[in-house]
């Protein structure tokens, strides 16, 4: 069992990596006439991260799933083509600096990260030892954007610091996942069986309604303060649904949505910036019209731009290098980078990255059911909901369905702190699934009932020696 899985994953590692490499050479031939002269290190550069990564895992967790490696690593060079593919547009077009060497950059300090994570993580039990501890110092770093100058596209979701910039909140969505799940395992019991029945929905007391109105002041402080929509959609949705989870009462949902209903409206009353993406989102095309027509708070015309990229892909798209995504000016630095899969992948690129999130956030889910320690389901689940919302989120913002929130497309985005975050992630999904991996193996291959220590352990060293570990 053990060896076929990590041969499946090496498989389609390959798979993704020689998927990365022709992209990147069918892009050069359209925009330059000839196959990019770093095609070979490039390629050599990405399979060799990728085998380091997968010889970590068949040493550390040769249990874990086969599939979450190589989409992380398929999506890492899916988004590696596309800021190749715009960086050569806008130095033709602008002059501007290359950005892929710098994710390049980003993405082997991600690999190191994640090998590191993977090595030294016995359990994923040992995240569980200091929760609030780990909870009230990601309270401090998501907050301290706010207390430095400047800001970016009009939100403030950035530590600036001397040849630096961290954007923390990409790292504090681990913490409240380690957090949820901690003080839901220790609460569950509270949360689940005490309340009243409201119209046949079971309703929590009034007690257990603290740590939730403490989150939600925290995204709404977040929203004021700093004018990070996405950040506060995704913080408030994951609490919620992980407090569905664990409890199974709808209740907790019902009043999670009312609270979300009651926070966009103080919100909307006091962030200009906030009211000024919501207009954007319902009157796109207005920005078009002459300025002294066009509705208070529309200033950009992303939104629009947006919506005819994706108009011009069709189904199969014009093919990468044959279209204008470099229209919208960073599209490679944001949420933005999804109209150039749209634009040039078409509908069925949109919905082939789409799936490859989907698959991972199953492979999540999957993880969350086999594991039989609470913890372990809820952080599992936990975080494949931070996978799945921010996802949903951009691809809402970007397509029109909500309004544009910033966040970064995870793997696929230019931005350094996304990308080391989103392998973290990845890293504890895979210590979580070795985990279930090893419960399902012990289900499969029971050992004799009755056994001693002695016996238990001479039965088990052959059979996990015949699986390859």
């Amino acid at each position: 069992m053990v060896t076929r899985r990590r041969n499946t994953e090496l498989v389609l590692i390959v798979l993704a990596v020689l998927l990365a490499v022709f992209g990147y050479a069918d892009a050069g031939l359209a925009l330059n006439g000839t196959v990019p002269s770093t095609l070979l290190p490039a390629g050599l550069g990405l399979g060799a991260l990728a085998v380091a990564a997968h010889l970590a895992v068949r040493r550390f967790a040769p249990f874990a799933d086969p599939l979450i490696l190589p989409v992380a690593v398929m999506l890492s060079g899916i988004g590696l083509v596309l800021i190749s593919r715009l960086d050569w547009s806008y130095e033709a077009e602008f002059k501007a600096t290359a950005a892929a060497p710098n994710q390049v950059m980003w993405l082997c300090i991600a690999i190191v990260a994640f090998i590191a994570v993977t090595a030294v993580v016995k359990h994923h039990r040992v995240f569980n030892r200091y929760p609030y501890l780990l909870m009230t110092f990601a309270l401090v770093l998501l907050m301290a954007p706010a207390f430095f100058p400047g800001d970016t596209y009009g939100a403030k979701r950035w530590i600036r610091l001397p040849g630096a910039t961290i954007e923390p909140d990409e790292f504090v969505k681990l913490a409240i996942c380690v957090f949820f799940a901690g003080y839901l395992m220790a609460n569950r019991d509270a949360l689940a069986l005490v309340g009243r029945k409201i119209w046949g929905i079971s309703f929590p007391r009034g007690r257990n309604l603290g740590p939730v109105l403490v989150v939600w002041a925290v995204c709404l402080m977040v929203l004021v303060f700093e004018n990070d929509l996405g950040t506060s959609l995704i913080f408030f949705g994951v609490f919620v649904i992980m407090l569905y989870v664990a409890t199974e009462r709808i209740g907790w949902v019902v009043v999670g949505l009312i609270m979300a209903v009651v926070g966009g409206g103080i919100v909307g009353s006091t962030s200009s910036h906030v009211v000024g993406r919501v207009v954007a989102w319902l009157h796109p095309m207005d920005i078009f019209l002459p300025p002294n027509q066009r509705p208070a708070g529309i200033v950009s015309d992303q939104p629009a731009q947006a919506l005819f990229s994706f108009g011009q892909g069709g189904i199969l798209g014009t093919g990468l290098g044959q279209g204008h995504p470099w229209l919208i000016g960073f599209a490679g630095q944001s949420d933005f980078i999804l109209t150039t899969v749209g634009e040039e992948l078409g509908l069925a690129g949109v919905t082939a990255v789409l799936m490859l999130y989907v698959l991972l956030v199953e492979r999540g889910l999957r993880t969350a059911i086999v594991l039989t320690d609470p913890f372990g389901k809820l952080l599992a689940s936990g975080l494949a909901t931070v996978i799945g919302l921010q996802v949903f989120v951009v691809t809402g913002g970007v397509t029109g369905l909500i309004p544009l929130t910033g966040k970064a497309l995870p793997f696929l985005a230019q931005g350094g702190s996304s990308m080391v975050a989103n392998w973290l992630l990845v890293a504890v999904l895979i210590k979580l699934s070795d985990a279930a991996g090893r419960i399902a193996y012990e289900k499969e291959n029971p050992l004799p009932s009755g056994s001693t220590a002695s016996e238990a352990m001479t039965a088990v060293v052959p059979r996990v020696a015949r699986s390859g570990n």
